[in-house]
């Protein structure tokens, strides 16, 4: 006997629209050194919640599906993860820093204000020395940068192995 899960039928799986990669290869090469410039001195873990925070706002399927495997594989946990879509109802399962982070994460990426707020800012400022800082903001753009690729070439999420890329 089938089971109702067993005999649903998925949605197909999307083609990219185009390998990006392959057409501007020294564009990708050099995304790849700046993701790693910009990560240096950060904590891996803080790192990927960013990440993943971000690709959730630009509604990055690709970036997703790969940096909450890589945040499993470097030890967070699937709660923390789950509850970061909905982080400002779900403060208690972060740190005051991660949580300057976080809300510096979005400042940085919904700019539709067109300003990142001082409040912001000054939070994330009282948490984070100012080299760090400055890495932390690096790594914000990179993944925006990230995410405006993967989102434009519709890359399809569900094949990448942690640390594939890294």
């Amino acid at each position: 006997m089938t089971t109702a899960q067993e005999s649903a039928a998925y949605a197909p799986e999307e083609a990219p629209r185009l390998p990006w990669t392959e057409h501007a290869p020294d564009v990708y090469k050099a995304m790849v050194r700046l993701d790693s410039a910009a990560r240096r001195g950060l904590d891996p873990k803080l790192c990927e919640l960013v990440k993943i925070r971000a690709s959730q706002l630009n509604h990055c399927a690709f970036c997703l599906d790969m940096h909450t495997k890589d945040a499993l594989a470097a030890g967070e946990s699937v709660e923390r993860i789950v509850q970061l879509s909905a982080w400002q109802e779900s403060r208690h399962f972060y740190t005051e820093k991660e949580l300057a982070a976080i809300e510096l994460t979005e400042a940085v990426t919904v700019l539709t204000d067109g300003f990142v707020p001082d409040e912001v800012y000054e939070r994330a400022a009282k948490h984070f020395e100012e080299a760090e800082l400055a890495q932390l903001v690096a790594a914000i753009t990179v993944i925006n940068a990230w995410n405006r690729f993967g989102v434009a070439f519709r890359m399809t999420p569900g094949h990448y192995q942690p640390g594939q890329h890294g």
